[in-house]
């Protein structure tokens, strides 16, 4: 009986599965037949929007121009500087068959596209599980950067192809070449075959050997990191490979592999034609951000019209106020020739996002360098209080700025946080606790907090923090990899824009050379905090500047921002605004040194109301009537704001030791001189972590 009644409920679902597999059946043919129709439409709209077939745009292409906020200012022309146009005949074999080794091995043989090629670079990707390796053809490459803009999109990628088998009915394999070769960005500035053998070996074209060859069409994948003067190793690893690909090909021997092979890079730089414009540090970030997205060939030979978000009178008043050693610590040069203490400033629009100033050093040597600015990871100290402990006290406890606390003290585990004088004053406010820099109150503030949601906080604000590796000294500005001052200076603008965080741009509008719109910024916006939260900050910030620590930053009596001096002076920062601009002041050595009697209050703020004075109309800004100061004078310790380093098991001051100088790969290095060398990574110490 039980088997029957089990045989009857299979009869049931076998029913029910047949009356749905005409409509499972139709499900799948609307599927498939949708996929078709939007790959033929996809199809459609590539051929369809084609651009238009031009054989000027084969030779190297017009320059891209760079707008300031004002739409009509253009400041800066991107175009080829360092380029030597080299004939057909004056391209040696070796140079030739070493671009087709590594670039595309069947391109004597196939029609512009290599159905081979695509399908053996999908079966690559899906063996790694990422896109390793690209199917393009040498005729495809030279389409992409002669017709379009380089954008990752299977409309572009079809159009590519339409394009690289025209280009291979009206030009022979041969002149295709030739067209690459003279186009192609080989590093270091250099456009093209004849400018790249000028740069790396001060030579024509016409006499390059085979290890060198070999060398330039290594380049050609990823100049900035096989470039032979920053990193010679990896580029005589990719030169190698070049060889042996090209061994296996058959266009050289065993034994010119192993002589070639064997030859040192025998650099000699040549004249790069090196372009300079005004405005370096805002002009390279700018350049870095679209170079990122479009590609180096639509940057400087695809005539664009980028509109920057640059305000001159700002950029000109950081540049001055920057080179004028007078508002700065002593300084020297250090080994690599650099002037130290360095600096950076950003300037901000909180309302918008908009980066309004930027300088990342004291000078601009060479194109591209390192831009302290938005690459230097540095410890913030005290400018950190506002952003990981009373922002958020007052956002998840619900305090205000008149709300009494204690300044006693205290211990958790190990960790005994210490005023800067030793002393401690009992009831305190938060607004004087800040204003004035106590620590000891930040910590507790923390604490109560928790470092979960005082992360989160932060994390709103745009600065990621690592749980795991971070402790109450977060508080006094110990950060495990430190922040840069974009980063701070986007922070901050949420606080003088009423909560949002709003993330930063130096971009507005891009326009193609035809007039069409390539891209239009719209605002990332987000709701960091509570309105109220972020008045009461303000109102705590305007205090530090009119009796606190930042004094010496008054403009007017709406003025905010909170100074910050880490260990030994190593890095000293103001950050703060006013009404419409928000600006934040670095100074440190690259490689963190301390700095006697250097504090956030003697040196950037100053600079920083230097700065503000030139770069707005003061006389603009709104004035309220500012509350008397308190009774108590402010020690002078407070104004200094550091304290000497008491570690035990962590850190036991305001600060921990000066965080790191990142400096990530790509074009954004020094080349002559070099940069700042990069100090390992700050971790805490080798001792038990803070309670939190």
């Amino acid at each position: 009986m039980v088997k029957t009644d089990r045989l009857t409920a299979e009869e049931k679902r076998a029913k029910r599965m047949q009356a749905l597999r005409p409509a499972l059946l139709l499900a799948g043919l609307v599927v498939l037949l949708s996929a078709v129709a939007s790959g033929g439409w996809v199809v459609y709209t590539a051929i369809r929007d084609l651009p238009p077939w031009q054989m000027d745009n084969l030779q190297l292409g017009a320059p891209s121009t760079l707008y300031a906020a004002d739409g009509k200012t253009a400041f800066a022309v991107l175009g080829k500087a360092n380029y030597i146009p080299v004939p057909q005949k004056e391209i040696t074999p070796a140079v030739k068959q070493a671009l087709i080794a590594v670039e595309d091995t069947r391109f004597s043989q196939h029609p512009g596209v290599d159905p081979r090629g695509i399908l053996r670079a999908i079966w690559i990707d899906i063996i790694r599980g990422k896109a390793v390796q690209g199917g393009s053809t040498i005729t495809q490459q030279l389409a992409r950067n002669a017709f379009l803009i380089s954008s990752k999109t299977l409309k572009r990628k079809i159009q590519e192809m339409f394009l690289a088998i025209q280009l291979e009915r009206h030009y022979t394999k041969d002149e295709i070449l030739t067209l690459y070769l003279n186009r192609v960005y080989f590093g270091e500035g250099a456009w093209g075959i004849g400018a790249a053998a000028r740069t790396y070996f001060n030579k024509n074209a016409r006499d390059l050997d085979l290890s060198e060859a070999a060398l330039l069409a290594g380049l050609v994948q990823a100049p900035s990191y096989y470039d032979p003067y920053r990193r010679p190793e990896e580029a005589v690893a990719k030169r190698n490979v070049v060889l042996e690909r090209m061994r296996s090909c058959r266009f050289i021997t065993a034994e010119e592999q192993q002589q070639a092979s064997s030859e040192p890079l025998n650099l000699e730089r040549g004249g790069t034609g090196r372009t300079e414009y005004p405005y370096p540090d805002f002009t390279d970030y700018v350049i870095a951000t679209v170079e990122q997205k479009y590609g180096e060939s639509a940057l400087f030979r695809g005539g664009l019209k980028i509109y920057t978000t640059l305000d001159v009178r700002a950029q000109r008043a950081v540049e001055e106020e920057v080179r004028n050693k007078k508002n700065f610590p002593p300084s020297m040069r250090d080994e690599n020739g650099l002037l130290q203490p360095q600096a950076a400033v950003v300037l901000l629009d909180p309302v918008t996002g908009s980066i309004r100033a930027m300088v990342g050093g004291r000078e601009h040597l060479v194109d591209r360098q390192f831009n302290r600015a938005v690459q230097a990871k540095r410890q913030p100290g005290s400018a950190f209080k506002p952003i990981i402990a009373y922002g958020p006290a007052i956002e998840y406890l619900g305090m205000s700025p008149e709300k009494t606390v204690k300044d006693e003290p205290v211990r958790y585990g190990s960790y005994v946080p210490k005023n800067a004088d030793g002393k401690y004053r009992g009831s305190i406010t938060l607004q004087n606790a800040l204003a004035l820099s106590v620590n000891v109150v930040a910590v507790e503030l923390l604490d109560e907090v928790g470092l979960g949601r005082a992360m989160d906080f932060a994390g709103g604000l745009g600065i990621k923090l690592d749980a795991e590796k971070e402790g109450l000294s977060l508080a006094l500005g110990g950060l495990n990899r430190g922040v840069t001052p974009l980063e701070m200076a986007a922070a901050y603008a949420a606080f003088a824009n009423g909560g949002e965080y709003i993330r930063p741009t130096a971009v507005t509008r891009i326009f193609q050379s035809n007039g069409t719109i390539l891209e239009e910024y719209k605002p990332e916006r987000r709701r960091a905090m509570r309105r109220e939260t972020a008045q009461a900050v303000t109102t705590m910030l305007r205090a530090a500047v009119r009796y606190g620590t930042g004094t010496g930053a008054r403009i007017g009596s709406l003025a905010a921002g909170k100074t910050g001096t880490t260990d030994e002076g190593k890095d000293i920062w103001f950050c703060g605004w006013v009404p419409k601009m928000v600006g934040v002041v670095w100074m440190g050595w690259d490689q963190p040194k301390a700095m006697p009697r250097a504090y956030g209050g003697k040196y950037c703020a100053p600079l920083w109301r230097k700065i503000m004075q030139k770069a707005i109309d003061v006389s603009k800004t709104p004035v309220e009537p500012a509350p008397p100061p308190p009774k108590p004078t402010v020690p002078a310790v407070y104004e200094q704001e550091t304290v000497p380093s008491v570690y035990g098991d962590t850190y036991g001051t305001d600060t921990a030791p000066a965080g790191p100088t990142v400096n990530p790969p790509g074009d954004q290095t020094p080349q002559t001189p070099p940069a700042p060398v990069v100090p390992p990574e700050v971790t805490p110490p080798p001792t038990q972590p803070v309670p939190g």
